[in-house]
């Protein structure tokens, strides 16, 4: 779900290191070890655990891997060189990142992040909110082709909305998550959705019909969930609304025209301007509107009586880089109206290039390749090919903490088995899709998973539950497999639909 422009190398040009020497049991070595001291980490610091304990446990993981390498007789620097192409491939995504945070601050004093809330609170109640951001996400989404970007903009506003109106911020995140995955899963327009067929061997827009056929029965039970939690649920910040509504409103200037700032930038990624290029427009804009619409906010930042040059450089650059945070009259949005802008980010970059170090050496030492190859000799039966894709793709994302090799390996790991069991290359695709793009985001040392939580200000084991369309979604793609229902086949050059046995 990451834009195109993340791997500038393209994912699709990511090799697999053989390494006939290992046995499987060495290549799980490091998962194993790695997944206990991560578990004893969480155990001790809870959620600070993202703080950089996590940080630290993953290269020690990857120095366990380095060294059944070495036993292995892998060299230094063949690790060292998969490591340097897993960072270089996740470049795009860092400078994001840092955009991300320069655009939420920006986005913060300008007034538009504000502005969403207070209409939002006008306009959505308790009782239809969560399944309301399922479908509000899920059409951004598929506009957009990227769940990063629904998530850093309309997903940051829906999170204030629910904070305000009590809801419990980890089902916000997973009806948010729901919605964004969903679109950018469906999205022409989206990198990963590109990239399982070209890993399968088929063609895009067959595969995204394809996916209709497990995709809309897992969205249609996520909403059906989201409706009745919203009939159930217990809420605390209904009655006081206005009150909520006052306070901003007596803070930022509210106006509608705030709204073309996130249209620009919706309208950029809809051309298919580089992701980068949008944000830094999105935030620059954000920045002007600032000052034109929130003169006083932004000399507040600064300590100034007057707005000038020099004044509105430095509240704009302080919203841009560093925490910025704004008093109104409710205590309850002090937390809500605050930023940590780029500065903010860089515990996320640090989790990413500390995932993208054991992911490397693991590639580097072949034992990502084994674990792969191991799984596949276990897939006997349709099912349970279908079953070792998905375990695959779980595992990949596990281990590589990246959504990419859980498509790329897999893909190129079993491309020839499904066509040597006479399935259509949409069959992988589509279980590539429903397994290894979906999850990554219920990682929290994946990629995915690390942005999304930082983003949303959600720690992944809180939305982890509610993320229904997510985990939903293997399920579903075994449950058809079990079934035989919709499972193309190739047969002398033709393809034909295959629902029964």
């Amino acid at each position: 779900m990451q834009n195109q422009s993340l791997n500038p190398s393209g994912p699709e040009n990511e090799h697999i290191v053989e390494n006939k020497e290992l046995s499987i049991w060495e290549a799980l070595i490091p998962v194993f070890i790695l997944v206990g001291m991560l578990a004893y980490n969480v155990f001790v610091f809870g959620d600070d655990a993202l703080s950089g304990s996590n940080q630290f446990i993953l290269l020690l993981g990857g120095a366990v891997a380095a060294i059944v390498g070495f036993f292995n007789k892998v060299s230094y620097e063949q690790m060292m060189a998969e490591v340097a192409e897993n960072l270089k491939s996740t470049s795009g995504a860092l400078l994001i990142l840092l955009m991300v945070g320069a655009l939420s601050g920006t986005w913060l004093v300008s007034g538009i992040i504000p502005s969403m809330i207070y209409y939002g609170l006008q306009v959505l109640n308790p009782t239809i909110f969560l399944a309301a951001c399922v479908i509000i996400c899920s059409v951004i989404s598929v506009a957009t082709g990227s769940s990063w970007t629904t998530s850093a903009t309309v997903g940051i506003a829906l999170i204030g909305i629910g904070n305000t109106l009590g809801i419990p911020l980890g089902m916000t995140a997973g009806a948010i998550l729901s919605g964004a995955y969903f679109g950018d899963k469906m999205s022409p327009l989206s990198d990963t959705t590109n990239l399982a067929p070209a890993m399968a061997g088929g063609e895009l827009f067959t595969h995204i019909k394809y996916m209709f056929y497990t995709t809309v029965p897992t969205i249609t039970v996520t909403l059906i969930v989201f409706i009745i939690l919203g009939f159930n649920i217990d809420t605390t910040g209904t009655a006081d609304t206005q009150s909520i509504l006052n306070s901003i409103d007596a803070t930022f200037n509210i106006t509608g025209w705030l709204f073309l700032v996130p249209v620009v930038v919706i309208v950029l990624i809809l051309k298919k301007a580089p992701p980068l290029l949008a944000l830094l427009v999105g935030t620059l804009l954000g920045g002007v509107f600032a000052i034109i619409f929130q003169p006083e906010i932004v000399m507040n930042l600064t300590g100034a009586t007057s707005l000038t040059f020099e004044s509105a450089y430095k509240g704009i650059l302080n919203a841009i880089t560093v925490k910025t945070a704004i008093a109104t009259e409710n205590a309850a949005l002090s937390d809500l109206f605050a930023s940590k802008g780029m500065a903010g980010m860089l515990g996320t970059i640090w989790l990413i290039i500390c995932a993208m170090v054991f992911g490397g050496i693991m590639d580097g030492i072949g034992a990502l390749a084994r674990i792969s190859r191991s799984l596949l000799s276990l897939a006997q039966s349709t099912f349970s090919l279908f079953a070792s894709t998905v375990a695959s793709c779980i595992a990949l994302n596990v281990t590589a903490s990246d959504q990419y090799l859980a498509l790329v390996v897999p893909g190129k790991m079993f491309a020839k088995a499904y066509k040597d069991k006479g399935l259509a290359p949409e069959n992988l695709s589509r279980t590539l899709e429903d397994s290894g793009t979906v999850t990554s985001v219920l990682i929290p040392w994946n990629t995915c998973g690390a942005y999304h939580s930082s983003v949303l200000g959600v720690p992944v084991v809180d939305y982890l539950v509610f993320a229904i369309f997510n985990w939903l979604s293997p399920i579903m793609t075994l449950i058809f497999a079990g079934f035989n229902i919709k499972i193309k086949r190739l047969v002398t050059g033709e393809k034909k639909e295959n629902t029964t046995k």
